[in-house]
Formats: structure tokens, sequence, C-alpha cells
């Protein structure tokens, strides 16, 4: 799938990218607190510190802004993973390290993991289809990793299916967290969900000696 061009008016590539980034963390704030559909395009421009003129010199749509907000985040989410993410060593500890890191960050973007799960829909089907992408290609990151961490090999779809948990599993922190955040600390969460990880890669979580507070997690 190509990637998806939001068409602007200006043609200096840099201040497009200035210009962008604000208007990302305007409407970030406001979707934060009243949502997509409430929020109007004046109030991204105000927020963003520009006039409504000149947020239509980089967008043509609030839909626009609303895609631009999402690869926001999934950007965040791929970029700062990526950064952990080690195969020249793989290990089973390295793979937990990453899962750690993971769910670390999602307790950092809770408020937009919840953007993108509230408002997404919103999207066209096209639009959301770019989107949906950006997810996918986590869930395959995730996989390459699972594959040269493990002594052993488990078949394909117990892969994916392992990747895609892990994804959920952080973002279940953040929107479930009206329940799960009154019943365990981060790290209690994190150390529960990785002995059932490891149990499902069929990985004695003990015989590994590992846990998340024991300081060789390597946090985002």
């Amino acid at each position: 799938m190509k990637e998806n061009k939001v068409l602007s008016s200006v043609k200096d590539e840099e201040l497009i990218k200035k210009r962008r980034d604000q208007m990302i963390k305007g409407a970030l704030t406001l979707f934060k607190e009243k949502g997509f559909h409430r929020t109007t395009t004046r109030e991204i421009a105000k927020e963003s510190g520009f006039s409504i003129g000149t947020l239509y010199e980089y967008i043509r749509t609030k839909e626009d802004v609303l895609y631009l907000v999402c690869d926001s985040i999934h950007g965040e989410v791929l970029k700062r993973l990526e950064a952990v993410v080690d195969l020249k060593q793989p290990s089973v500890k390295n793979l937990c390290n990453l899962i750690t890191s993971y769910f670390h960050l999602m307790d950092d973007m809770q408020e937009e993991i919840l953007i993108l799960y509230q408002e997404a829909k919103s999207l066209s089907k096209e639009t959301r289809g770019y989107v949906l992408q950006k997810e996918r290609d986590m869930a395959l990151m995730l996989e390459k990793a699972i594959i040269a961490c493990l002594p052993h090999r488990l078949p394909k779809q117990d892969t994916t299916l392992l990747a895609n948990n892990i994804l959920i599993e952080g973002h279940m922190w953040g929107f479930r967290r009206w329940m799960l955040q009154k019943e365990f600390t981060l790290e209690e969460y994190i150390d529960r969900q990785l002995s059932f990880m490891l149990r499902a890669m069929g990985i004695n979580a003990e015989e590994l000696n590992w846990r998340v507070d024991d300081g060789t997690s390597n946090v985002i």
C-alpha cells in the first residue's frame, strides 16, 4: 500500500513538517479533552498557534488532521520500539526486554492509544487502511523478534497470534485502566503478562530467572 499523502499548498517541506507538528500537538490536546467530533478546525488552529487560514494551507479537511495524529502516534511507537530491538544478539531475555519496553511505552502513551481506538473509525475506509498498515508493521516487527529470540521455532500462526497478543495487551493497560490499574501496578501487570507469554512460548519463567524489577530491562 502506498503512503497516504495529505495535500498542502505550501511547497517548503521543512515548513510543512514544522506546522504539522504544531497541528498534531494542538489536535492531540483537544482530542484528549473533547474528542475528534466535538473539536473544530478553528479550535485546532488556535491551539496550534496560527489562524484557520494558515491551517488550511497545510491540510484540506478535518479528517486530514485526524490522519496526521494517528500516523504520528504509530510513528512514535514504531520509532521507540525499533530503538530497543536488538536482533544481533537474540535471546529470550532480549525479547522480554523488548516487551517490557513496549508496555512502559504504552503506559506513557495511554491517552494517545485511546484516541487511536476511539477516533480512527472516523477516517475514510482508504485512509483507515493506511493507519491499520502501521499496526501490521508493528506486529511484523514483533514476529521477527519472536522468531529470532526463541530457542525453538513456533508454528507461523502461533507466532502471528502471539505478536498480536503482545500489541493488544499493551493497549489494554490504557483502555482498561479503569479496572486494571486499581488491581495492579505497572510492574505487576508486566510480570504477569510476561509469565503468561513465556508459558505460551514453552519457556519456564522461573528457570529463566527473569523479573521486570531486577534491573535488566531496557525501559524506553
